[in-house]
């Protein structure tokens, strides 16, 4: 822990050394409660009083843009994101251009929402190519055209760093080094960001400078926890108490960076969480956000 924090147990966690964290900066993203549509979601949220929501796109389109707009509405929920675009690094060029068009279709979503940001996964690295390098150069290329869309839609692309694990999958930006490397090189900073999840990060020798480096880059920051006896990478995180991650050294870095958003709970569980009551799990992500962030 760094030097000067109070970090102390309680109820068998750690508490975060703060008196309390700031409630109105909760967000939940829609996945923590993924066999719910978007309508129960937000319904179960303003009972609870969670002020932000980060939404799925595919119960965005389940629910409809008209209708979620009034949810959204109704119940005074920000929404701190919209997950997600991207998977753009196909070396096809007709698959490529369906792939932009999906993503130019997202940041009309994200607009229409008003989302914080559109989270933006890159695309993992094809069995066809093989080749990383060339996969991340197409990436980058890509992005680069997607930011005048984004700026004219006023939608900031919020770069995803995942975990090295699911590089071949799901995306070739393992790293926030890598992220950015690549905001250097499309220098549009005013659209072009950086989500930070502590669950793809954690791990990562270089955390803290690069994410000093990041800076005011930062335009999302995700928690959960990862679990000593993970059994799918993707779909089976912790709740923030439960695992290895120090949240709170991450949470304190990015804030020491500039950031002053949501901090947003987004826990894919398929063996645990989603098997629960939304109101139940909504209750627990409350106290944890106290005790373990």
């Amino acid at each position: 822990m760094p030097a000067g924090t109070d970090d102390r147990m309680i109820g068998g966690l750690r508490h975060n050394g703060d008196d309390m964290l700031d409630a109105k900066l909760l967000s939940l993203n829609q996945v923590t409660l993924m066999p719910c549509s978007l309508e129960d979601v937000v319904a179960a949220m303003g009972r609870h009083g969670v002020p932000a929501i980060s939404i799925w796109r595919d119960k965005l389109h389940e629910c409809g843009l008209a209708k979620a707009r009034k949810l959204l509405e109704s119940e005074g929920l920000a929404v701190s994101g919209l997950c997600f675009g991207g998977l753009i690094t196909s070396p096809d060029a007709g698959e490529a251009a369906k792939a932009m068009d999906e993503v130019r279709r997202a940041i009309d979503d994200a607009a229409a929402v008003e989302a914080g940001c559109l989270v933006f996964v890159a695309g993992g690295v094809d069995p066809r190519d093989k080749d990383i390098r060339a996969t991340r150069a197409r990436a980058l290329d890509r992005v680069a055209e997607l930011v005048p869309y984004a700026r004219a839609a006023k939608v900031t692309l919020g770069l995803e760093p995942l975990h090295p694990m699911i590089c071949a999958t799901r995306s070739v930006v393992s790293t926030i080094g890598i992220a950015n490397d690549w905001c250097d090189a499309l220098a549009a900073e005013d659209v072009v960001g950086i989500a930070v999840d502590t669950y793809a990060v954690w791990w990562d020798p270089d955390l803290e400078t690069e994410i000093r480096r990041a800076g005011k880059r930062i335009c999302a920051f995700h928690i959960s926890d990862w679990l000593p006896d993970t059994q799918d990478l993707r779909l089976d995180r912790g709740m923030m108490g439960d695992g290895v991650i120090d949240i709170p050294c991450i949470r304190r870095m990015v804030e020491a960076a500039g950031y002053a958003g949501h901090r947003e709970v987004e826990i894919f569980s398929a063996r645990n969480w989603w098997k629960q009551d939304a109101d139940e799990v909504i209750r627990i992500v409350k106290e944890r956000y106290q005790t373990a962030v």
